[in-house]
């Protein structure tokens, strides 16, 4: 089969368009073009396009999508524009790539808001974008790059060598603080760190439950119930007195760490934690215990390459690893960090799946689900019990 050409516009002109723009360029032997893209602010468009040697910034998402050459569209938007944008692409009839979290409820965060109001919401909006991908036939990628990771998909791979059964899965993504002050606020976030960091830890997490029972079942293990906790640490009166600080402040209605634990069909389950207040850059790990073998995946950070340098000024401005607060001492030194994220492999598959006309490892399918957890986690915070996901899977 001959691929189809593929010419990309891309929604949005801050830190996952670049990286995107950077990991397109590495997809290998497909006929890709970035063409342009468009940005709320013309002005950082056309700085974007000009950094990256694109040939157009459109002055509108609207412009965008009416060029007959644009065939992918990749939503590099905040998490509250996900929604009207993929029901905008897909009837266009654009194929779209959508970072994560797919969507959630963008009202305002506080309690008498009840959580139930807002899985009701999130799970409206996630299934109209769900109809709207297939009412067009357009291809889906949905961009967790957990699932992505070279490390998740080894994982996979070991697990598939013979009859296992995956018993418990521990993973956790934290970091010091949230790029964007967006993530701050429920309104644009549409939740704080259970929801945007535990969106990812969560899909890994599905994605192996889901390809074990596709192996023995021929369809997913799906998750039963989940129980949490959310809480604002960063609240607390005496890092508040604090002379000097290093974890990001100001959460205005959004959690600042959030746990849960998974119980799906078949018995087993998935310990996730997710936090904006750990220093020491990004901390994404998955613990696999299963009846035969135990992987661990250092996503980031990884002992790949160690450095280490008596002061920060040493090193002046060359990159360690994301979100490390200082280049001094001995550092977990990431010579290709999207490599071991997994972005170059996540945007290689989204590629072979629009240009063979084949799903995606990560589909809209997968998106929705996690909404369906992150925000049950939500109800189960706020009420004190487990909440049961059987009906909405």
């Amino acid at each position: 089969m001959t691929p189809k050409p593929i010419v990309i516009g891309i929604v949005g002109a801050g830190f996952a368009a670049s990286f995107h723009v950077e990991n397109y360029r590495r997809v290998p032997g497909l006929d890709i073009r970035i063409k342009g893209v468009t940005s709320k602010r013309p002005q950082r468009a056309e700085a974007f396009a000009k950094q990256h040697q694109l040939e157009k910034a459109y002055s509108s998402v609207e412009a965008l999508l009416a060029d007959s050459e644009i065939t992918l569209v990749d939503l590099c938007v905040p998490n509250y524009l996900h929604h009207p944008l993929v029901l905008q692409a897909a009837e266009a009839g654009k194929h779209i790539v959508c970072e994560k979290p797919l969507t959630g409820y963008f009202g305002d965060g506080r309690q008498e808001t009840s959580r139930r109001t807002m899985f009701d919401a999130a799970l409206k909006a996630a299934d109209e974008m769900v109809d709207a991908v297939k009412h067009n036939n357009v291809m889906f990628c949905y961009g967790e790059n957990w699932v992505y990771a070279p490390s998740v998909q080894k994982t996979n791979d070991l697990l598939a060598e013979s009859d296992n059964t995956i018993l418990r899965i521990v993973a956790e993504e934290s970091h010091s603080g949230s790029h964007s002050e967006y993530a701050k606020e429920w309104r644009y976030s549409g939740g704080g760190s259970l929801f945007n960091k535990g969106c990812h830890p969560v899909g890994g997490t599905l994605y192996l439950k889901y390809s074990e029972g596709k192996r023995k079942y021929g369809k997913p293990i799906k998750p039963k119930s989940v129980l949490a906790q959310v809480a604002n640490l960063t609240h607390m009166q005496s890092f508040l007195d604090e002379d000097e600080k290093w974890l990001k402040e100001g959460w205005k209605d959004c959690e600042d760490w959030g746990t849960m634990i998974i119980t799906f069909e078949d018995g087993s389950v998935a310990q996730i934690t997710a936090s904006d207040i750990v220093l020491g850059g990004i901390h994404n790990v998955m613990t696999v215990y299963s009846s035969k073998v135990v992987v661990q995946c250092n996503i980031n950070p990884n002992t790949g390459m160690l450095t280490y340098a008596p002061t920060d000024r040493v090193l002046g401005e060359a990159y360690i690893r994301e979100k490390v607060e200082t280049r001094a001492g001995w550092q977990f030194t990431n010579p290709d960090e999207d490599w071991m994220n997994g972005f170059p492999h996540e945007l290689e598959d989204f590629c072979q799946a629009i240009a063979y006309d084949q799903s995606p490892k990560s589909t809209i399918e997968l998106g929705r689900d996690i909404v369906a957890v992150c925000y049950g986690a939500y109800i189960s915070a706020e009420t004190g019990q487990r909440f049961l996901l059987s009906e909405w899977m």
